[in-house]
């Protein structure tokens, strides 16, 4: 599974397409320039259950801690995740 990125000036997101559709993506904000809320998250069903929501999440850590910004988790799924995992709370 690869994971996208895509940005467009406040707003961007993180993504997975199967077969030159989007099947997953993780969406959000800028607040600022220091701090993104992930917004929304949504998995098709040919991926629930593949650990696809969490990948993009991932990348999206990833992608914080390179820029040295923080994390909102709006999105109640990215929420649940930061709640259970130890290792993203330095986003935070």
């Amino acid at each position: 599974m690869e994971i996208q990125h895509l940005e467009n000036g406040t707003k961007g997101k993180f993504y997975i397409t199967l077969n030159g559709k989007a099947a997953a993506e993780m969406t959000y904000v800028w607040v600022g320039s220091s701090k993104f809320i992930i917004e929304h998250t949504e998995v098709d069903e040919l991926l629930k259950g593949k650990g696809a929501g969490k990948q993009m999440l991932q990348k999206a850590v990833e992608f914080a801690r390179t820029k040295g910004v923080k994390i909102i988790p709006l999105c109640p799924f990215a929420k649940s995740v930061f709640d259970k995992v130890d290792s993203f709370k330095d986003v935070l």
